[in-house]
């Protein structure tokens, strides 16, 4: 009896077909695989890391670029001082200041300056070279250490004449604006944006400058990065990386990534330490300035000098998706169209953006050369775009710059809020009400453009009823511009509540780099240590440096059993310390120091630090105040007390020594001694409620009670968000049984912020 066979051992027709199927598949499988593997194109060797080269060789391919480029500002930013380049009339009668004169030489094709040096004696120094074209240039004097000095004396090309960049402010070698100070030294102010490929080169060891670049004037590398791959490809005829062998490839990089590579150096900011890299994001290498009420005005023009990243980045047009170059051709830095003609590649009665990318929700179809628009007669002056939406102020007395912030003229807001205006600083021959009452005849009296942030802001600086409600009420909206919401941010900690340190906490996970810094800052001052230990360590892996930096030093401020442990924090801290090393012909990086190697645990090293620190620059006073304050806590009192005293000799109009050595005398029990020292600061600083609030306290403590309840009063209508000062002023009033002025102190508060811990 046979067995049924094995469906394995006996397979069927169709099963011995499939299986024969199966094998064809992976063979010709095998076949196509070692096909494509003999024929695949070649895979690119990893790239090198990009070097440094020579321009010259970048017109072969780029002619139009180079043409455009050649005889631009960017080129000639800083030059060797020749008779080819030098503009200033060196033969030209001695400039004359408030307390010296500065004395001009030529001799062949060598140029000399005659001026007051660093030890206060005249010397001769030589023009190493021109810094800028028009319409100012000014000079480098190379002095032997290696150090460009930038002279305060710059040449007017447009009048032709000399003139003191500092006049009547008593600029002398003694002052921190002096053209030998720190203030004014090129290899780590200036030169850096001035040149391609800058290496500042300072050996601490040597105290000495060595400063190389690969080329004078802004170049193709400046803004491309190192070339050595670009050429690579060029040469091989083939791609060698997605991004054409840079770093970062501007032709298709979005407007966030062309902004960020001009801000590095249009902007206001300081570095984070160490050679940027090409191609990074911005507050990797740098910590722009936030728009404080320092250097922009409560709606976001432009205040001190800050060049054109602060403004523009919190535009609409930023926001749009307008990037630098569809308004200035990249290469010449100048403007790609004249006139209106510029603003109208987008602000047409088609409604219709020059490129795609840039969003036309915003747009409206209309004619805005049209009188109807703009109120002024065809072609004048007020009927040009820039005169109304772009402002600008002088700096460096002839150089007018204009606001990017392109904004809406609204008289009647400036007026109220005092702040600067286009209708009111042009038309200054006529009252603020007649404009006004023009200006709403024209167009009505519209809702604030800026949905109400320039009067939030506004009350919020001045303290005014509501200005805590102002403040949330801007920070719930979803489209306020980076900048703006981390300038209310920073504007929190003078209105703690609840509410506040939400908001603080909630800024931590935004998108933008500029609202985490603001977050991390008011956080500090608004959130227990407990806190901050818990919420702070989550930024150590933050994707950008500044930020990861700002949680560090935060977090060093905790008491060490609150400070987190592991690699991060070990990095950060490591970081930091690098960035400081990176910069120590700064005296800001060498007290930086001081002041993390006394957190640290390496106090020893604190003390030489601060020396070095006032060797840097003299005029570096929170230096010496550190220095006096770390030798006290050493038990050297009386070397701390030398230190003080011989600062007030030395520059006795400096309120920050007057106030240090006033409270060391009070902490040493001679309060007779400190009492006219720490009246002395406030003399000099009538405006510091720091140094009022100090003295109001020895004044009520010495008997005379008056005096310090006047004093605080005075202080808290200048400054009615101040605290301390509230504080102080309903105690010695409630001290005397002055409730009745107590309850008015608690209402004014209620009203600037209701959830104040006070009030409650």
């Amino acid at each position: 009896m046979s067995r049924p066979a094995s469906p394995l051992s006996s397979p069927s027709r169709p099963r011995r077909f499939f299986w024969w199927l199966a094998l064809a598949v992976i063979v010709l499988g095998a076949c196509a695989a070692g096909g494509w593997w003999w024929l695949r194109p070649p895979v690119p060797a990893p790239l090198a890391p990009a070097q440094w080269v020579d321009e010259q060789q970048c017109q072969t391919c780029h002619a139009n670029a180079v043409k455009a480029w050649q005889g631009s500002h960017h080129q000639l930013a800083m030059q060797p001082a020749t008779a080819r380049t030098v503009l200033g009339d060196f033969s030209a009668a001695p400039l004359q200041n408030d307390v010296e004169s500065t004395q001009f030489r030529q001799a062949g094709d060598e140029f000399w300056i005659n001026t007051q040096g660093a030890d206060g004696q005249r010397a001769d120094f030589k023009v190493a070279y021109t810094f800028g074209l028009e319409p100012l240039q000014q000079y480098l004097l190379a002095l032997p250490d290696g150090r460009l000095q930038a002279h305060v004396a710059a040449w007017d090309t447009d009048k032709r004449r000399w003139f003191d960049l500092y006049p009547n402010q008593a600029v002398d070698h003694r002052h921190p604006l002096h053209w030998s100070g720190a203030q004014q030294n090129a290899n780590a102010m200036c030169i850096e944006c001035h040149t391609t490929g800058f290496a500042r080169g300072f050996d601490a060891s040597q105290q000495r400058f060595a400063s190389r670049w690969q080329a004078l004037g802004v170049g193709c590398q400046s803004c491309h990065g190192p070339a050595s791959n670009h050429l690579q490809e060029a040469n091989a005829e083939r791609s060698v990386s997605a991004n054409h062998g840079f770093a970062l490839d501007l032709r298709s990089a979005d407007n966030q990534a062309e902004v960020e590579t001009c801000a590095r150096c249009h902007s206001r900011r300081s570095q984070l330490g160490g050679e940027p890299a090409p191609g990074a994001p911005l507050y990797n290498a740098y910590l722009p300035a936030g728009l404080s009420a320092q250097l922009y005005e409560v709606d976001g023009k432009i205040k001190e000098e800050v060049f054109e990243y602060g403004s523009f980045a919190q535009s609409r047009m930023q926001a749009a998706g307008v990037r630098c170059s569809d308004c200035h051709e990249p290469h010449s830095a100048e403007l790609r169209l004249s006139g209106n003609a510029l603003c109208t590649q987008c602000h047409n009665p088609q409604a219709q953006p020059r490129r795609a990318a840039i969003q036309s929700s915003g747009l409206r179809r209309k004619d805005y050369e049209s009188p109807a628009h703009h109120r002024h007669a065809t072609a004048s002056a007020g009927a040009q775009c820039s005169s109304c939406h772009m402002p600008g102020k002088w700096y460096m007395q002839v150089d007018y710059r204009h606001d990017h912030s392109f904004s809406v003229p609204d008289p009647a807001q400036a007026q109220a809020l005092g702040h600067s205006d286009a209708c009111l600083g042009c038309h200054v021959q006529d009252k603020p009400q007649v404009i006004i009452q023009a200006f709403n005849d024209w167009y009505g009296q519209p809702e604030p453009r800026d949905g109400g942030y320039a009067r939030a802001m506004a009350a919020a600086r001045a303290a005014r009823p509501g200005a805590a409600l102002g403040l949330h009420k801007q920070l719930a909206r979803e489209d306020l511009p980076g900048l703006r919401r981390a300038a209310l941010l920073a504007e929190l900690p003078r209105y703690p509540s609840t509410a506040a340190l939400n908001a603080a906490q909630q800024g931590l996970q935004a998108p933008d780099p500029a609202v985490r810094l603001a977050a991390v800052d008011a956080l500090a001052a608004l959130a227990a240590p407990q806190q901050l230990a818990q919420l702070l360590p989550a930024l150590l892996h933050d994707s950008r440096r500044a930020v990861r930096q700002a949680a560090a030093w935060q977090l060093l401020q905790l008491p060490e059993s609150l400070r987190p442990v592991g690699g991060a924090w070990q990095a950060a801290l490591n970081d930091y310390e690098a960035s400081q090393r990176a910069q120590l012909d700064r005296a800001e990086a060498l007290s930086n120091l001081a002041s993390l190697y006394l957190l640290t645990g390496r106090g020893t090293q604190v003390r030489s630090l601060l020396h070095q620190t006032l060797q840097r620059d003299p005029h570096f006073h929170p230096a010496r105040v550190m220095l006096a304050q770390h030798l006290e806590q050493s038990g050297l009192t009386r070397a701390a007390l030398e230190e003080l005293q011989e600062g007030v000799r030395d520059y006795p109009q400096d309120a920050s020594l007057q106030h240090a050595l006033g409270l060391l005398l009070v902490r040493q029990g001679e309060k007779d001694k400190a009492l006219p020292v720490l009246e002395q600061a406030s003399r000099l600083e009538p405006d510091n409620s720091e140094y009022a609030y100090v003295l109001a306290v020895a004044w009520h403590d010495s008997g005379r009670a008056a005096e310090a309840i006047e004093l605080l009063r005075q202080q808290l209508q200048a400054h009615p968000d101040n605290r301390a000062v509230r504080m102080a002023l309903a105690g010695y009033l409630g001290a005397q049984g002055r409730t009745d002025e107590v309850q008015v102190l608690r209402d004014e508060l209620k009203a600037i912020n209701p959830d104040d811990p006070l009030v409650q």
